[in-house]
């Protein structure tokens, strides 16, 4: 797993939706603080893209993108959070929060950790690179990945392997990119690589594992209904975590 935790069982993926839509407003609110056009707020754009890949309704997203920009009166204040400890297994763990209670998050926080343990900043994000994360899919089929990292300045890039989906249709999508970058060159990355035939999907910062835990089937499981409890929370934007495979 290594970069960002995903739920891996249908069914949790299934009702997971609603809290990926609510996920998504809080970053479309925050990205349409400056400005709420998409074409002329590049990192609402995004966010907004992301959303449509999600088929989030048109109603939601809208409303979201208003709230932000202040259109509806109520003034919306978020601020982030991180949260650094292990889960059980001394499996290592980075929690990236966004709330309007700092004092209530932590402590629900700190409950959700009782199978593990909350340490303090620090005790164990030396063990992940901080590092830019695009996703972008081929705008053509002769689109080389490897060029491209290259030539946008990419640090190095994988293949993304298509989601394990179950709803009766076939997915002929070719494969998305994840293009890996220097945290200040994200943004440079993002807008050179449909230059070299990549369509970017989604770009923000986040963790990945310098090092992972290798767990029995039956631990696994454990840690597994450790980090869903955690992806539930509402104030949980993103879940990274230290495990092989």
């Amino acid at each position: 797993m290594g970069a960002q935790w995903k739920a891996k069982h249908k069914d949790l993926a299934a009702n997971a939706k609603g809290r990926v839509f609510g996920k998504l407003s809080k970053e479309i609110m925050i990205a349409a603080r400056s400005g709420a056009d998409p074409d002329m707020n590049p990192r609402l754009r995004m966010v907004v893209e992301q959303a449509r890949k999600v088929s989030m309704p048109r109603e939601t997203l809208e409303r979201a993108i208003k709230k932000g920009a202040g259109l509806l009166g109520d003034a919306v204040h978020f601020e982030r959070a991180t949260y650094e400890g292990f889960g059980p297994h001394r499996v290592p763990v980075i929690v990236e929060c966004l709330t309007d209670n700092l004092n209530r998050t932590v402590s629900e926080i700190r409950v959700l950790f009782r199978k593990g343990q909350l340490g303090a900043a620090g005790s164990v994000a030396w063990d992940f690179d901080h590092l830019g994360m695009i996703e972008a899919a081929p705008i053509t089929p002769a689109a080389d990945p490897e060029l491209a990292a290259i030539e946008a300045g990419a640090q190095d890039f994988e293949a993304i392997e298509p989601a394990d989906e179950d709803d009766g249709h076939v997915h002929n999508d070719p494969p998305a990119t994840l293009f890996l970058t220097d945290p200040a060159d994200l943004d440079l990355v993002s807008r050179a690589l449909p230059n070299f035939g990549f369509n970017v999907l989604s770009a923000k910062l986040g963790y990945r594992t310098k090092s992972s835990v290798s767990l029995s089937a039956a631990e696994m499981d454990e840690v597994e209904a450790f980090m869903a409890a955690i992806d539930a929370h509402d104030d949980v934007q993103n879940v990274y975590v230290g495990l092989a495979g």
